[in-house]
């Protein structure tokens, strides 16, 4: 049987769920250092999410209808079209399905789709695999890297930048 994967605004009856989440002992390490964690951040979040739903978006992603991760995106660049995706993060229960793969394709198919952006771009620490990984799958290509850029656990780390056009997207569809 094949989980049934989807992804949808945040609400506020999602607040607990992505607090939870944020904080996660195996979650929360992989985050940015400056993402919400806390209820009132996220909800702020979520509410920014639903008032400017074409520049900012905080969502869910759902495995058979429950709770499984979340992922948001902000402008990068009005004039040029660009979406910065940022805070994906899946619970430990539902990794190795490829349920970030998934969702990642949505939110795409939506930005760029959808809302009209021309390009995708997402930044992940050097020493985060999984999330490397993860970039490559759902066909963003590897742009470089920011050397020592982040202060994160008492270490400088290297952030390593994806970015992916609506016509990466079109050529791999087909369409």
């Amino acid at each position: 049987m094949t989980d049934e994967i989807r992804i949808r605004r945040a609400e506020a009856a999602d607040a607990d769920f992505l607090v939870g989440l944020a904080t996660h002992e195996d979650v929360e390490p992989f985050l940015g250092a400056v993402s919400a964690r806390d209820r009132e951040s996220i909800l702020a979040e979520i509410e920014r999410s639903s008032a400017e739903p074409g520049d900012f978006g905080r969502f869910v992603i759902e495995v058979d209808g429950e709770r499984a991760g979340s992922m948001g995106f902000h402008v990068g660049s009005r004039h040029s079209r660009i979406a910065r995706l940022e805070g994906l993060a899946v619970h430990p229960d539902f990794r190795g399905r490829r349920v970030a793969d998934e969702a990642a394709r949505q939110l795409q198919r939506h930005l760029l789709f959808d809302l009209g952006y021309h390009r995708l771009e997402l930044e992940c620490y050097a020493f985060n695999e999984r999330a490397i990984q993860h970039a490559e799958r759902a066909g963003y290509v590897r742009e470089g890297t920011k050397r020592k850029a982040y202060r994160r656990h008492g270490e400088w780390v290297d952030g390593v930048l994806f970015g992916l056009l609506r016509e990466d997207l079109e050529e791999a569809e087909g369409s």
